[in-house]
């Protein structure tokens, strides 16, 4: 009886820690993003490199708006800003003569990786759907 009303507590504490860190980490992404747009405002342009941000600014936004909405991480969005960072980084390498090669060819290897990861997850969510409901809070 009071193990079950101090997991009850627990799950609560929990949960209720799940939902602040994720309106933080979405605030403090809407600031981020805000700046960033107001920079390159400033600048009167915006470079490849702004762009990418952008985007991975909206893909943690959108990462953070499907956990408040299913209760579950989508681990294929955490993939699709470090495909979107290593991209940001291969545009930075670009950038910079004299060309770094090796790194150019690390970062490439390192995006191909993680694109793999994301293509084998996709299929295996596919082929092997997921039946568990979560009942927390």
């Amino acid at each position: 009886m009071i193990s079950a009303k101090i997991d009850k507590v627990g799950n609560i504490l929990v949960g209720t820690f799940h939902r602040l860190a994720l309106f933080a980490i979405g605030a403090a992404t809407v600031w981020a993003a805000g700046y960033e747009f107001f920079e390159m405002f400033q600048k009167h342009h915006a470079t490849v490199s702004d762009l990418l941000l952008m985007f991975i600014y909206l893909e943690i936004g959108a990462m953070v708006g499907i956990y408040f909405k299913t209760n579950h991480m989508p681990v294929r969005f955490l993939l699709y800003i470090a495909i979107t960072a290593l991209t940001r980084h291969m545009v930075d390498i670009m950038s910079h003569l004299p060309i770094n090669l090796n790194e150019m060819l690390a970062v490439a290897a390192s995006t191909i990786t993680v694109t793999l990861c994301v293509l084998i997850i996709r299929y295996t969510s596919a082929r092997f759907p997921s039946d568990k409901k979560d009942d927390v809070a």
